[in-house]
């Protein structure tokens, strides 16, 4: 079979197509024909060499979706024909977030998915709902269920508070898509003009231009009547968290997700503890969460928002898109 192995650190360039033995499933697993796979920042932080407890070779990248061929002995949760798509933690099925269960991450501390077929743990698959086709069902396992975990597990959305999404990568438009299927306002920051038209499309309510608006916790001060929002995903880091501080109302909610600017964010607890803020790391989820955010998406039939697909022979071209930063939601290759 053939696969995309990382066997050096060296930028988007350095996945490597490759030919490998197709695995076998022992017992618990399941052996999965990968149908389609997309990709999130943390991929390209990756191939950078940047990303903490990685072990070269690797199969690079967490999210795909596809079908079980065949079952391990004592595997009764999948059969073979059953459409699937991996949770990102392989052994967090539900309760708390512990660092055993965080301890196998897929396309990290774990071989990844960006391969025709993978051998997977039969309890980290979440059954996809027919409705998705497998494009889309790959887009959900990182960047889907951080953004419903910050929300909804975590954050204790409720329908009538206001939301702040900051750009228009994967997180960000899940962040829109769920918060308005749960009945809540968004604000949603881009630096350009067509992608905010876009999200307006989708239902935001707020649109801000940070190019144009480069003190944009202002501008959510004045859409918000001076009060601030009520749930923040910070996806910046420690370029933008000072901002999001002042952005957020007395008593809401930030949710510490990513680092596009360059490092973690660190809040000042001086700011955050003034105004009795909830500072919370948000790292993907549970299949448990997993699940409930299909169930809540099949309402709606709320539909993933996919940029582009590029065919398997593209990958490193799709690698570079992302690096590009030219995106509106996720970008997906189908294998």
């Amino acid at each position: 079979m053939q696969a995309y192995e990382l066997q050096h650190t060296t930028g988007s360039s350095s996945w490597s197509l490759v030919e490998k033995p197709q695995p076998q499933p022992g017992p618990g697993q399941a052996l999965v024909r990968i149908h389609a796979v997309s990709l999130n920042y943390r991929d390209l932080i990756i191939t950078r060499g940047t990303y903490p407890g990685l072990k070269l070779p690797l199969i690079p990248c967490s999210d795909g979706a596809g079908q079980v061929v065949a079952v391990g002995p004592g595997v009764t949760r999948v059969k073979p024909g059953d459409r699937v798509a991996p949770t990102f933690f392989q052994v967090w099925t539900d309760g708390e977030r512990t660092p055993e269960r965080v301890a196998h991450a897929l396309g990290g501390s774990i071989p990844g998915v960006l391969s025709e077929y993978v051998c997977l743990d039969a309890e980290g698959l979440a059954l996809l709902p027919d409705w998705l086709s497998y494009e889309e069902g790959a887009t959900l396992p990182c960047a889907a269920v951080t953004a419903w975990n910050a929300l909804v597990p975590q954050g204790g959305l409720k329908a009538g508070q206001t939301v702040l999404a900051q750009g228009t990568g994967g997180v960000s438009i899940f962040t829109l898509q769920f918060a308005r299927l749960l009945g809540a306002r968004v604000i949603i920051t881009s630096s350009q003009d067509d992608k905010l038209q876009r999200a307006k499309q989708l239902g935001a309510d707020g649109l801000i231009n940070y190019c144009q608006t480069p003190d944009w916790e202002q501008a959510v001060l004045t859409l918000t009547g001076g009060q601030g929002v009520d749930h923040v995903l910070e996806v910046g880091g420690a370029g933008t968290l000072p901002r999001s501080v002042a952005a957020t109302k007395a008593g809401g909610h930030i949710a510490l997700i990513g680092l596009l600017t360059g490092a973690p964010g660190k809040p000042d607890t001086r700011a955050t503890s003034s105004k009795h803020l909830r500072v919370i790391s948000t790292y993907v989820g549970s299949r448990e969460m997993f699940e409930d955010m299909l169930k809540a998406m099949s309402r709606e039939k709320t539909r993933p928002v996919i940029d582009r697909v590029f065919p398997f022979a593209q990958a490193r071209e799709a690698l570079r898109h992302m690096e590009s930063g030219g995106h509106f939601g996720k970008i997906v290759i189908t294998v």
